[in-house]
């Protein structure tokens, strides 16, 4: 490609509504251009990129035994009433009317419609197992879209779906699907690891997220460096205290804290570590069993911090307690409440709590708390003892074999064994060797296409713009003579060169535009080509062009005949 026959638009200085590095270089070497908010048109720089993405995925999906499909964005009402998604799936979904005022959706995912496809289609479990997949354009109205392509409203995923006759096919195609995906990334040139996670609005039993590492990452995550242990902090296991509880030590006496909300303020007050308190959070919450929404509290460790996700499953659907209802309650306004005196109220407390002996809690009285508590003698056991907090670095590894370590990460690919939720609600069944009528077992595998870029991004990149692995580059090497319109010599080399490369398979961008050294050299570093060979006339007497790697702190002279080797291997060594 010349970039006389081609289209860049880079901008100097980033909008200033970008947040944050890849919508900040994005918009900057003009790989998307903002139409609305959450929804960018991908310029030719940017489409490169993409489909060089979705190659890879397409060769790894084809080579898993995957059918690639493409399914309607626009899916009728009536699927996702059936399923029950309708009122659940909430206001990200998109909903509108025909010109019959049918209710439609423009899908945010797939799975009624291509649960719809396959309860048609197959009957018998001598047509299982199957999996079907496509890369397709997605919407979800995002309340507050931003960080660019991270959280956009419009965004491109690849989005599988496998049927199986059994629990057991399932899971070898999760395992698969574990292996392609691991393989995808890897071939991209990106960090990332796989962590055990939540399954959230999609349902199912198992579930692994794939994470680009980046500090700017949404999610924190929990890995073990001495082992494969790694997972989501929302479902990453804090392992009991392996002390048991000791013997009360002191008698629990009222202190006068006056102001003193906050546990670090309470601590520093005592002059006692923060480990010695005990917080208590209220919330309102309704068990499966129960009628209405019920007060209760929970119990942590002055130093720990709720793990919504895993109360949920401990205590039902929750929500934190209203100022009035804590005063209704307790009597006392929030800062100062605590779980002593309170036998007709629910407590659910922590592992970490569960063992603690003299500890300093709210005294349900404003202006003071409680030291010397213990459970047993001060106030009865809790209801019960579950992990309600999010680990923290130096925790023990659930699998026992090291401390646990956080970072952050981008997600871009999540697999699920959603199992026959979906196949039960809409009546995807077979008849199994004996005749009998199953309910399939399904699996789902997301990768988020457009957000693998910006992820990308914020993994490489320095002051200068985007430097991308090689792989999904928008070229593999720019050539950037010195004076293209001036020096035939120099012309007359690059053009030899250029179609050298390309004959070859190589990648290339000639920029032949009649620019400033340095405005070539800028762009080119900007959008982030890996490889740059300079073409200039007082190489050529010399008999040798100036190569440069992206991350290169210094260029090397090659000779001109050599030039094609040299790159070769610099290629190749760049090949996951």
């Amino acid at each position: 490609m010349r970039t006389s026959k081609f289209f860049i638009s880079t901008l100097r200085e980033a909008p200033s509504d970008a947040e944050i590095v890849s919508h900040k270089l994005m918009l900057r070497s003009g790989l998307i251009k903002r139409l609305a908010g959450g929804i960018y048109t991908w310029m030719p720089v940017g489409l490169r990129v993409l489909r060089k993405i979705e190659s890879i995925i397409r060769q790894e999906m084809d080579l898993a035994g995957a059918i690639e499909l493409s399914m309607p964005a626009v899916q009728p009402a009536e699927l996702w009433q059936e399923s029950g998604r309708w009122e659940k799936y909430g206001p990200e979904l998109l909903r509108l009317k025909d010109r019959h005022q049918r209710d439609f959706v423009i899908g945010p995912t797939h799975e009624e419609v291509i649960t719809d496809v396959v309860r048609k289609e197959v009957k018998s479990y001598r047509q299982l197992p199957l999996h079907f997949y496509q890369v397709q354009m997605k919407f979800r109205d995002e309340i507050r879209p931003r960080f660019g392509v991270m959280r956009g409203r419009e965004f491109l995923m690849k989005d599988g779906y496998s049927f199986h006759a059994s629990f057991e096919d399932l899971q070898r195609e999760y395992r698969n699907m574990f292996e392609t995906y691991t393989r995808i990334f890897t071939r991209l040139g990106l960090k990332f690891r796989a962590v055990t996670a939540d399954t959230g609005s999609i349902g199912g039993t198992g579930s692994h997220e794939f994470h680009v590492l980046a500090d700017s990452g949404e999610d924190a995550l929990a890995y073990c460096p001495d082992s494969d242990y790694a997972a989501n902090v929302e479902l990453a296991e804090a392992i009991a205290p392996s002390e048991p509880r000791s013997s009360a030590s002191q008698t629990m006496k009222k202190i006068s804290t006056p102001g003193k909300t906050r546990c670090e303020d309470v601590a520093a007050l005592l002059s006692i570590p923060v480990i010695s308190m005990v917080k208590a959070i209220a919330i309102m919450c309704q068990p499966p069993d129960a009628d209405s929404a019920q007060f209760a509290l929970l119990l942590l460790r002055g130093d720990h911090d709720l793990n919504e996700v895993k109360t949920q499953k401990i205590v039902g659907e929750f929500r934190f307690a209203r100022d009035d209802e804590i005063v209704e309650a307790l009597g006392c306004k929030p800062g100062y409440i605590g779980p002593v005196g309170i036998e007709s109220i629910p407590v659910f407390a922590d592992r970490s709590v569960a063992t603690m002996s003299d500890f300093v809690c709210g005294a349900n009285e404003e202006g003071f708390h409680l030291g010397g508590v213990n459970f047993g003698r001060d106030l009865p056991e809790p209801l019960a003892v579950a992990d309600l907090r999010n680990v923290v670095a130096g925790d023990t590894s659930p699998d026992g074999k090291g401390k646990l370590e956080l970072c952050r990460g981008i997600e871009v690919g999540h697999i699920f064994q959603l199992r026959t939720k979906y196949a039960e609600a809409l009546k995807c069944v077979f008849l199994d060797e004996s005749g009998q009528s199953q309910a399939m077992e399904m699996g789902c595998y997301g990768i988020g296409v457009t957000r693998i870029v910006g992820a990308a991004i914020e993994q490489n990149h320095d002051d200068r713009g985007i430097h991308f692995p090689p792989a999904i580059a928008p070229f593999e090497v720019c050539i950037v003579p010195m004076g293209y319109a001036k020096s035939q010599s120099v012309k007359l080399a690059a053009d030899e060169l250029y179609i050298s490369l390309k004959a070859a398979g190589v990648d290339v961008l000639l920029d032949d535009r009649n620019e400033r050294p340095g405005v070539l050299f800028a762009e080119m570093e900007l959008i982030g080509i890996p490889h740059r060979i300079v073409v200039g006339d007082r190489g050529l007497v010399e008999g040798k062009l100036e190569y440069k790697g992206r991350t290169d702190t210094e260029p090397t002279m090659v000779p001109i005949a050599e030039i094609g080797a040299y790159l070769k291997a610099r290629l190749c060594e760049e090949s996951p």
